[in-house]
């Protein structure tokens, strides 16, 4: 089997050239997709994120070998959450091989965080497949790069930092309400509030709600810091 010309750019793009170019081709296949005889690429999405949990944890200790584990998990969490992965997809343009069936097309497909990440996962997994750990390790390092030594000390994400906030202080957890959805079906743009019991409240607006959130907590932080 060869590869296409628009996957063996990407495969360029990654840095690896498959012995086994049908691993990659599974890698890419969205479940919308598939038949009988063509499979997706879920159980490589499983294997992947463990694969990419090994090289994050040994990329972290070898990174800060006096780091205590309760700062080592969060930066680990940083490093291997759905929205870094997705970003380290774009980065490589993995949106542009995906295949996807035709709703997932119309939907926006190529640019949703969810399928960014978990094909990401799934290509870490065929590499592993095709060549072993070291060689899934080399990608992995070179596509994360700066991340790994740039991640913050507190890299707790802002929801969870918020919580905490307000667990110290004997509130309860913060509430996040849907206020707006605008934009078309294929690329919405959601404006959530979040809401202290203590009575302050923050909106944020993005394309989508996990993002909307994040932000919205995050701009509440930085309202009870000051």
């Amino acid at each position: 089997m060869r590869l296409s010309a628009d996957l063996s750019a990407f495969s360029d793009r990654l840095g690896h050239r498959f012995a086994r170019p049908d691993l990659l081709v599974r890698a890419v296949t969205h479940s919308s997709i598939t038949s009988p005889h063509r499979d997706d690429n879920q159980r490589q999405e499983f294997l992947g994120d463990r694969v990419l949990g090994l090289v994050m944890a040994e990329a972290l200790l070898d990174a800060d070998p006096n780091a205590p584990e309760g700062l080592l998990a969060p930066r680990y969490n940083a490093l291997v959450r759905r929205e870094t992965c997705a970003d380290v997809a774009r980065q490589i343009d993995l949106g542009a091989v995906l295949k996807l069936g035709r709703s997932e097309m119309k939907s926006g497909g190529r640019r949703k965080e969810a399928l960014l990440a978990d094909a990401m996962e799934a290509v870490i997994a065929a590499i592993y497949q095709d060549a072993g750990f070291e060689a899934a390790r080399k990608v992995v390092l070179k596509l994360w790069g700066k991340r790994i030594h740039n991640v913050a000390d507190d890299a707790r994400d802002a929801k969870t930092a918020l919580q905490e906030w307000a667990q110290a202080r004997g509130e309860v957890p913060p509430q996040y309400v849907e206020i707006a959805r605008t934009g078309p079906d294929h690329q919405p743009m959601f404006t959530i509030e979040v809401r202290l019991a203590s009575g302050p409240s923050e909106q944020a607006t993005a394309g989508s709600k996990r993002q909307a959130e994040q932000a919205a907590a995050d701009a509440m932080l930085k309202k009870v810091d000051t």
